[in-house]
């Protein structure tokens, strides 16, 4: 039972991410390195604030206080890989022109891919202990606690990788028109769900995993906006689907 519990798991958190990487992602090598660069990133940040969190010695035992600065050091990197991206901006220009990519004449796809590499890596690090643990020994619940833990990992690492694909887009545009305060709303959302994931540890899992999925709704209207979609381009991406589909089976029959 454990085998199906860990792939149940690992599939409900990184399946739907590595269908956005295979299908987005893997077929641009540019992207991919971008991909990398920014899981690195990531990894960064979590190892200053694993040194402050060494550092600190009477407040090792305070979990939320690694949250918090773990959240700040990660924004704080999303900022600054941003800027570095931006004064490499006339050189990326160049290599999309010589390569055949267009993540650099794109923000918004150099937004996804980042936010996707930052993601990624967060979900590998959130859950790689809990997989882990799945294959045993021992049993979830035994004594009265709820059974659920390994699928409320899975759900909300989706979540959090999730988010940080739609966090990366909406801070980047709001950086590229001047719009701080869409900013400042990433990095509080960003406190927020981290923070709300402690009650995980009282049990609480409905009080951390429907607060979250709602902000990703909230962030996915939000990336969605910043990236230039609207009702008219959605319908028009719907029905220039179904005109490929039928004029596939067309030419299938013929």
């Amino acid at each position: 039972m454990t085998v199906e519990i860990f792939f149940g798991c690992a599939l409900l958190a990184y399946g739907p991410p590595l269908a956005l990487f295979t299908l987005t992602v893997a077929t641009d090598p540019v992207r991919v390195i971008i991909l990398i660069i920014s899981a690195f990133v990531w990894l960064l940040s979590l190892l200053l604030s694993s040194i402050l969190w060494l550092a600190v010695v009477p407040l090792r035992e305070e979990m939320a206080f690694g949250v918090v600065f773990s959240v700040l050091f990660q924004e704080g990197f999303r900022l600054g890989f941003y800027f570095l991206l931006r004064k490499a901006d006339s050189y990326l220009r160049k290599l999309a022109k010589a390569e055949p990519t267009q993540i650099f004449l794109n923000p918004h796809i150099l937004a996804y891919t980042v936010g996707l590499g930052f993601g990624l890596m967060s979900g590998a690090y959130s859950l790689m202990n809990v997989l882990a643990d799945v294959l045993g020994p021992g049993t979830v619940g035994l004594h009265g606690e709820p059974q659920s833990f390994f699928l409320v990992s899975g759900v909300m690492t989706l979540c959090m990788i999730l988010l940080h694909v739609t966090w990366n887009v909406i801070i980047f545009s709001s950086l590229d028109r001047g719009q701080y305060l869409l900013t400042v709303l990433v990095i509080g959302l960003h406190l927020l769900v981290s923070c709300l994931s402690l009650l995980n540890s009282r049990y609480l899992y409905a009080a951390s995993v429907v607060p979250a999925y709602l902000v990703l709704l909230v962030t996915i209207v939000l990336a969605v906006r910043e990236a230039g979609a609207s009702m008219s381009s959605f319908k028009k991406a719907f029905v220039g689907a179904g005109q490929t589909v039928e004029v596939s089976a067309s030419n299938n029959t013929d």
